[in-house]
């Protein structure tokens, strides 16, 4: 199995859409769709990740640094690799860039169901937690 993460291209919309859909990820197509992937794929401030495996899209990871704080917004496997270290792979690297390019934290958007994941990568639940104007 050899794993590689890089950087999101336009032609990884419509696999990422389908792995979005497989984890019920995709109930916003006007943040997670193919034209929020394409504003995202040119945000300076944003980082847009995949992980390919033999060729095949696997998983995706994104999020955003304005200079103060980072935050990951989404991360989402297909559901016939998880478990295999794909998930905490997405995580370092974007925590990497992050760290790489200044940042002294990074928090991440998460559901109660997929706190246990974080918490095992190293984050703790905090006070703070998300609205919405949606």
């Amino acid at each position: 199995m050899a794993m590689m993460i890089r950087n999101f291209e336009l032609s990884d919309t419509d696999s990422i859409v389908e792995i979005l859909k497989m984890n019920s990820q995709y109930g916003f197509p006007e943040v997670d769709g193919p034209e929020a992937m394409k504003r995202v794929k040119n945000c300076s401030a944003a980082i847009f990740l995949v992980c390919e495996i033999d060729g095949e899209n696997v998983g995706v990871v994104r999020g955003n640094y304005d200079g103060s704080r980072a935050i990951i917004h989404q991360l989402s496997v297909h559901p016939a690799y998880q478990r295999r270290g794909i998930g905490t792979a997405l995580v370092k690297e974007i925590v990497n860039r992050f760290q790489q390019m200044g940042a002294p934290t990074v928090s991440a958007m998460v559901s109660e169901k997929g706190l246990p994941f974080w918490e095992k990568v190293g984050f703790r639940k905090t006070k703070a937690f998300l609205v919405g104007n949606w």
